[in-house]
């Protein structure tokens, strides 16, 4: 099953300026203890990086972030922000193998069909070098549906 969402990804196609640049600080409480089990300089993928805040946070820490995007439209507006490439990268479509020490997927596999999950999930570890570490953050609850902007959710206690 596909975890590209024509509707959640038009949400971010017409929104991605507004979405980009709202007052949204980097995750501090929660990148804090990402980094505290990484290397000084480690490499790290950035799934769904939105509006580029979370990835210039932690290259400001001197972290070598390769930040992505499934929107064309965010991706564009973080390399605005970053100074740098962002890619666009559909979660199925992730075939880097040992590649990170660190994968950060802060609030957005939460746009995966549940039935999607699991492979999208074993993609991530196979791109994870061996003692590597994945923060993936989710919305609590037991439905998924559509939210009323109309993207997708998988809300997962």
């Amino acid at each position: 099953m596909s975890s590209k969402d024509d509707q959640t990804l038009g949400f971010y196609a017409e929104e991605a300026s507004a979405y980009a640049g709202r007052a949204r600080l980097a995750e501090h409480s929660r990148i804090d203890p990402f980094i505290a089990g990484l290397r000084p300089g480690a490499r790290i993928l950035e799934l769904g990086c939105g509006g580029g805040q979370d990835s210039e946070e932690m290259l400001r820490r001197g972290f070598d972030v390769v930040p992505t995007d499934g929107s064309p439209e965010l991706a564009a507006q973080a390399e605005q922000r970053l100074g740098r490439p962002v890619r666009v990268l559909l979660f199925e479509d992730l075939e880097d193998i040992a590649a990170y020490d660190g994968v950060w997927a802060h609030a957005c596999l939460l746009h995966a069909p549940r039935p999607a999950l699991p492979g999208i999930i074993d993609r991530i570890y196979r791109a994870l070098r061996p003692g590597g570490v994945l923060y993936a953050s989710f919305k609590a609850g037991e439905a998924e549906g559509r939210d009323g902007l109309g993207r997708y959710f998988n809300y997962l206690s």
